[in-house]
């Protein structure tokens, strides 16, 4: 009787311990297919008198507000590729991770965005146009080994920032695959991801991008990126005035 009781028990322990390890696959499997917010900033600064786009700057007060908000909310940043790693590694992710974005290049990345993501011990991703680095008010090559130095990620915004879906086949390679290798001869890290200028893009610019070796691509279409969508991750643009009742609305929703 007690030896059946024993049997009894040991059955019941290993059917929990069975029941246990499937709901634990289920919720790490839910983790890794969990949609993440990327962030879209372009310059942290308020615009100048005549700017053509002042809707793309973000004040520097108003950026270190919106990031207070997101720690004190439990969000963490992170970078593209730990979260590509995560969903296609099972590499864990911090609470409530997301990513900050910024476009293009500007000084302003460096001078103003820096200083308050190092204040909360965050990376960015940097979507870097080459030929920023050598006009006024761009990055220069010491902002962004910086930027690499604290832990940022760096991703190709291509040469020249063109409508890629205008350019032929040859003009198309140089833009996409060219850019990656300029980048990884000049700052000596991996460029894994890519961002689609002006959020321009079709079937060809994809089969490219895929082509030179990116493991993903951001989109300027509005929404939270998911493992299923790698070359057409969506973004939250964050604009000028955008405030963080905007922000807190867009990540409830």
């Amino acid at each position: 009787m007690n030896a059946s009781r024993f049997i009894s028990a040991a059955v019941l322990v290993a059917a929990l311990a069975v029941g246990w390890k499937g709901e634990s696959a289920r919720a790490e499997q839910s983790r890794q297919t969990t949609p993440v917010p990327i962030l879209m900033y372009h310059v942290i600064a308020d615009p100048p008198a005549g700017a053509p786009y002042p809707q793309l700057y973000v004040s520097k007060s108003e950026f270190a507000g919106q990031m207070r908000w997101l720690e004190r909310h439990g969000y963490h940043a992170v970078t593209q590729r730990a979260v590509w790693d995560h969903w296609h590694r099972g590499r864990p992710l911090p609470a409530r991770p997301i990513v900050i974005s910024f476009d293009d290049g500007y000084r302003e990345v460096a001078d103003s965005a820096l200083p308050i993501m190092q204040a909360h011990g965050w990376p960015g991703v940097l979507n870097l146009t080459v030929k920023n680095l050598r006009v006024s008010g761009g990055l220069t090559r010491f902002d962004v080994h910086t930027l690499l130095a604290a832990q940022w990620e760096l991703a190709s915004h291509t040469l020249t920032h063109p409508d890629l879906t205008g350019l032929d086949d040859q003009a198309l390679r140089r833009e996409v695959g060219q850019s990656r290798s300029v980048l990884r001869a000049r700052f000596g890290v991996p460029v894994d991801f890519f961002c689609y200028p002006a959020g321009r893009y079709d079937a060809r610019v994809i089969r490219a991008v895929g082509r030179a070796g990116y493991l993903g691509a951001t989109t300027t279409l509005e929404g939270l990126a998911r493992p299923g969508e790698a070359y057409e991750l969506r973004r939250i643009r964050m604009s000028r005035n955008h405030g963080i009742a905007a922000l807190e609305r867009t990540l409830s929703a």
